[in-house]
């Protein structure tokens, strides 16, 4: 395109190309003959002679002639060297006709559309070149992935194995949990066999034992003596510990305060429990600090004390 328009404005040529180019040839040729000519006119031999004889005002003897030496030829004359023939100058390539002029808007439409060729061809190689690179992703990622899943699959395998030995484990200690409570159970079955045989041996002493019970006719008890308290027991035990007891509040109604008392077997007072309260929380402290304060309980009619006995006090009794 930049050689079409050079050309559309380069300028038209000049004519007579032939005719300059004769002549030119022409007066270079009689230049040469001139110069031939004269260098053939300066070569031909000019020779000259002449003669003079002296004479001198007075006569001299003349000398006696010396030995003449041998004339010497002298150098010929070389011919001077003919000047060489001017080289003929190249002939001037002839310029080639100026195109034809075209239209400005066809060539800027051959342009665009040259450009648009270029363009799309461009987007083409754009288009394969991603291409490329999208399968080279792909495949990298496959790749990738297949090593991911490979590991995975390792992974899992390991965990299968570990799995496995942990339920081997487990299997084990259950049968070894199992095997130490079967042999639990075994003491405990020997042990209740054990216990079983001593209840039946004392329950068979008791039977025995049984001749020479006190109780009478009415009494419902296994036993040779009763080992209950008195009637009059519980009376004596309120008589001991309300002394001790300090309450100046007014209570609406007489609630009841029950106390769990435990002792040694001389009476002396090991613990005691609230195991029914009145409603009255001062009531129930006041009852218990009184027990504290008593220290230790007297004796039953048959000089021993229970072991264990529950008190009952109220306020207004």
């Amino acid at each position: 395109m930049n050689t079409s328009v050079y050309k559309e404005f380069a300028p038209p040529p000049t004519g007579g190309f032939g005719r300059s180019l004769s002549f030119a040839l022409f007066i270079h040729l009689l230049l040469l003959a001139a110069i031939t000519w004269g260098v053939q006119w300066k070569t031909q031999p000019n020779t000259l002679s002449a003669s003079a004889e002296l004479w001198s005002a007075l006569p001299v003897e003349a000398a006696p002639a010396a030995n003449e030496p041998e004339p010497q030829t002298p150098d010929p004359v070389k011919p001077p060297q003919p000047m060489k023939a001017a080289e003929p100058q190249p002939e001037p390539k002839p310029v080639p006709p100026a195109p034809p002029k075209v239209n400005a808007a066809a060539e800027r439409e051959a342009a665009d559309i040259a450009l648009k060729k270029e363009k799309e061809k461009k987007k083409l190689e754009e288009k394969k070149t991603a291409e490329l690179e999208k399968k080279k992703k792909l495949e990298k990622e496959k790749t990738e992935k297949e090593k991911l899943d490979k590991e995975k699959a390792k992974e899992k395998e390991k965990d299968k194995a570990k799995e496995i030995e942990k339920k081997k484990k487990e299997e084990a200690l259950k049968k070894e949990a199992a095997a130490t409570k079967a042999k639990e159970d075994a003491k405990k079955l020997a042990a209740e066999e054990v216990r079983a045989e001593a209840q039946r041996n004392e329950n068979l002493k008791r039977l025995q034992g049984m001749v020479g019970a006190s109780g009478d006719e009415n009494a419902k008890g296994s036993a040779i003596k009763s080992s209950g308290p008195s009637a009059s027991y519980a009376g004596r035990i309120r008589a001991r510990i309300k002394p001790n007891i300090t309450f100046t509040e007014d209570v609406a109604g007489n609630p009841k305060a029950e106390v769990e008392v435990r002792t040694s077997p001389d009476g002396a007072i090991l613990s005691r429990k609230l195991i029914s309260s009145s409603g009255n929380k001062s009531w129930d402290e006041a009852v218990l600090k009184a027990i504290d304060k008593t220290a230790s309980l007297p004796r039953d009619e048959d000089g021993r004390v229970p072991p264990v006995l529950e008190i009952s006090f109220r306020p207004k009794d």
